[in-house]
């Protein structure tokens, strides 16, 4: 079979460009290597009980919202309400103003540090208004100006100004979280329970910018799930063609061709890359026709790729529990970002762990001690699918979703060293106790069922490198992707020909809305090329 384009990577990117492919006519296909589609995003049935595999929930961004109304897709979204809490003070994230809340809790548990706290709310503060512009409008990419010239001329044009005095003001929050927050104060702990459920070394406007993005939050009706399932229709219904349990292990550039693990092959005119961009430089092939300039780029890539790490990945315990729903919406909504202890992730450095040749001890109780102090310590994320919508669990039961980041290495050790079971069953006992003695004191009574999910996990299901849940790690010494809004249109482009790139590979931090963002961009970029006969 011959198509205009291949997709490869049936994640969020992968979709949206295969979505928008299709509207403009183009015979598509797209080759995912997993049996499901939806990569990070998609929710599961567990013994009656629905649970999202990756996200939690959705942000529009101004992005989320004008795509699927580019392409006619409704779907039934839900409130969302986000809370965080340390120890026994909680509070709703509701408005603008509940940053006051979040001063209050701090200045309650850290009153020796008020003019600080107070610092860092300004801040805060700031990134808000910053973030009402950057995102405050939907975005052009998705419109049809013919359509929408008014909005363009009245609304984009006066939003252009704003937005490039922005970009400039935000380059001060360039440094890590945990490097401003020092130039502020010197209590260790409040840094950490400040910083710590963000990526290492994220950048202080990415981290500060939350209390804007948990505002934004919205849950699709029936699951995370719900979005991949209503894209997949669209491409379908529009003669897209959706492969799934289709791994592909080359692409011969030469002759415009892939090869699946059955050694089944596919021509193409173009071709999105919407996976792992490790495996891309791995899987090509530079034999034929292939000129000299274009072997040279690739080699220089795959070198630079060499040595990159991905993003933080992500433990998570999934509980079902004999507790109704009110038990937890009344203490908290939906989406709880929750520190139990106050003592910070600085006391369980994974230094702790490390030998004098940077190799992980081999000691087991050592490791595994060192697990539960980490994860007492952490911020948990926990989500709630059924405060959100109530066909989701049982009646008069609830499904509880808990995560804490995690170092892909060190789970890869354990898992190596064969402690790997093991490991999971001190995370999830750990985990229901340190919310039984804080939180929920009913909870171990009540838990019917659990298991855990960990890097390896996301890595078996995505590909992604090193399991990241997230773009490439903000510790590596360059980035391997655009990373700077104003060039993101260039950030779909390869050294491959006829080959561009999308979603969460091609931008940093990355995240849903920039994946949908990308895929659209590649689409563009593919749809244009169909139409003229040149090359990329």
């Amino acid at each position: 079979m011959h198509y205009d384009t291949i997709i490869v990577g049936g994640g969020i990117a992968g979709l949206t460009s295969a979505a928008f492919l299709c509207k403009s006519g183009h015979n598509v296909l797209l080759c995912e290597k997993e049996d499901r589609l939806g990569g990070l995003i998609g929710s599961f049935d567990y013994k009656g009980f629905t649970f999202d595999a990756g996200i939690r929930a959705t942000e529009d961004s101004g992005v989320l919202f004008p795509m699927l109304k580019s392409l006619g897709i409704e779907i039934e979204f839900l409130d969302n309400k986000v809370s965080m809490g340390l120890e026994d003070y909680i509070i709703d994230i509701v408005s603008k103003t509940s940053v006051n809340d979040y001063q209050e809790m701090l200045e309650a548990k850290f009153e020796e540090n008020k003019e600080a706290i107070s610092k860092i709310i300004e801040t805060i503060r700031k990134i808000m208004d910053y973030m009402d512009i950057l995102y405050g409008i939907d975005n052009p990419l998705f419109l049809d100006f013919k359509k929408d010239r008014e909005y363009l001329i009245k609304t984009i044009v006066p939003w252009l100004f704003k937005y490039i005095s922005t970009v400039g003001k935000i380059k001060k929050y360039d440094m890590s979280v945990e490097e401003y927050l020092e130039t502020i104060t010197d209590n260790k702990v409040l840094i950490d329970i400040i910083a710590q459920h963000f990526f290492k070394s994220t950048p202080s406007f990415f981290a500060l910018s939350y209390f804007s993005l948990y505002l934004d939050y919205k849950y699709p009706r029936g699951g995370t799930g719900s979005l991949i399932s209503a894209l997949t229709d669209y491409i379908e219904a529009h003669g897209g063609n959706l492969q799934t349990n289709t791994s592909i292990k080359i692409i011969d550039i030469s002759n415009q061709k892939v090869e699946d693990q059955d050694g089944n092959t596919y021509g193409y005119k173009t071709l999105v890359w919407a996976a792992d961009l490790k495996t891309l430089y791995d899987i090509v092939t530079i034999e034929g026709s292939v000129d000299q300039k274009t072997k040279k780029a690739i080699s220089e890539k795959k070198t630079l790729l060499s040595d990159k790490k991905g993003g933080d990945s992500v433990l998570t315990t999934y509980l079902t529990v004999d507790l109704d729903k009110e038990y937890f919406e009344k203490k908290h909504g939906a989406h709880f970002f929750y520190t139990p202890e106050l003592k910070g992730l600085s006391k369980a450095s994974i230094k702790n762990i490390i030998d004098f040749n940077g190799n992980f001890v081999e000691d087991k109780e050592t490791v595994l001690d060192w697990i539960a102090k980490y994860i007492r310590l952490n911020t948990f994320e926990i989500s709630i699918p059924v405060i959100r919508d109530e066909t989701l669990a049982p009646k008069g039961k609830t499904g509880l979703i808990i995560s804490v980041l995690i170092d892909y290495d060190l789970v890869k050790h354990i898992e190596e060293k064969g402690w790997y079971d093991e490991f999971k069953n001190i995370c999830e006992k750990t985990t229901i106790e340190a919310l039984t003695v804080s939180v929920y004191p009913e909870l171990k009574d009540k838990v019917l069922d659990g298991f855990v999910s960990t890097p390896l996990t996301i890595f078996e299901r995505t590909g992604n490198t090193d399991g990241a849940i997230t773009g490439w790690a903000f510790t590596n010494d360059t980035m391997p992707a655009v990373k700077s809004m104003p060039k993101i249109a260039s950030s779909v482009k390869t050294p491959l020909p006829n080959i561009v790139q999308s979603g969460q590979w091609t931008y940093s931090p990355s995240g849903l809305p920039i994946s949908i963002l990308t895929g659209k961009l590649a689409a563009d970029k593919i749809n244009k090329k169909l139409k003229s006969g040149n090359k990329i």
